[in-house]
């Protein structure tokens, strides 16, 4: 496994070839599993992902609490706003989607969370349709994430209790910003420098849902999370450099994590969880669990 992004996207480019490539590669070593296998499980997840994305734009799922839910499909079928007809309003929609899939208990991929999954599947999901990626450059894509993630795994964190929301949505978009930036045809430096420009924008970005359910504002997050790392996609893609490497972003935000208060990293302490309106419909909840 890689433990800085430097280092792979240094052996890409040695070889000349993705970073898609090299992350088969050693995940294949590792796990003693041929690439074909491998691809093969990347496959299904894609497909779990196409799933939620479907399933959350009929807009007939309700979370437990009954506060999320159809949100997706009103992006969808709704009046037009300024970015109707284009891949942004699609990607928030299918991030919204797979969410509310996610608050409904259905099946999603946690990627790399729960409370983060909408991201990358948007992302990609929205670009491929309006570029018309097949399903074959879309693996490649996860393979990539899934390099990047196991980076901010290694480096910081994928959890919210322990590195607040910027581990979880701010870490999914970093994951979805670089794969993109590949799929679209984008050098190993310049998935390097869509990972930075994604998660610099999520620093310091707080965990705080209410009642301890991830629903709100999780869900709404996902979209945030898409959206910057679309911004990533096409600054990266236009030549846009980062100063700092990923790897010292991806530094930086364990090291806030650590800092972040125990309030701000999944506790329902402090926060949107933590406002009049936040510990009202989180008492509600409660008392409907309880009448149940």
């Amino acid at each position: 496994m890689y433990t800085a992004l430097h280092d792979a996207i240094r052996d890409a480019e040695a070889r000349g070839v993705t970073l898609a490539t090299v992350a088969l590669e050693i995940e294949s070593r590792d796990q003693g599993r041929s690439v074909e296998d491998i691809r093969s499980a990347l496959g299904r997840a894609l497909a779990v992902m196409r799933h939620a994305v479907e399933q959350g734009l009929t807009g007939d799922l309700r979370s437990a609490s009954g506060l999320v839910g159809g949100d997706a499909a009103k992006l969808r079928t709704g009046p037009a706003g300024p970015l109707a007809g284009t891949v942004f309003r699609d990607v928030l929609m299918r991030a919204l989607a797979v969410q509310e899939v996610n608050a409904a208990m259905g099946v999603i991929v946690a990627a790399p969370t729960a409370g983060g999954a909408g991201v990358l599947p948007a992302v990609l999901l929205g670009i491929a349709q309006k570029e018309k990626v097949d399903d074959t450059r879309l693996v490649d894509a996860l393979a990539t994430a899934g390099l990047i993630g196991a980076v901010v795994a290694h480096r910081a964190s994928l959890s919210g209790a322990e590195g607040g929301c910027q581990a979880e949505t701010g870490a999914a978009a970093g994951m979805a910003a670089g794969a993109a930036t590949e799929m679209l045809g984008g050098s190993p430096a310049q998935v390097g420098h869509a990972v930075a420009l994604a998660q610099q924008g999520t620093l310091g970005l707080v965990c705080d849902p209410l009642g301890g359910l991830v629903e709100l504002p999780c869900v709404f997050r996902n979209a945030t999370g898409a959206a910057i790392a679309l911004a990533a996609v096409e600054m990266a893609m236009a030549g846009v450099e980062f100063a700092i490497p990923a790897d010292e972003v991806i530094d930086t935000m364990g090291e806030i994590g650590r800092e972040m208060d125990v309030r701000y990293r999944e506790t329902a302490g402090g926060g949107l969880a933590a406002t009049p309106t936040g510990r009202r419909l989180a008492k509600d909840r409660l008392t409907q669990i309880k009448r149940a």
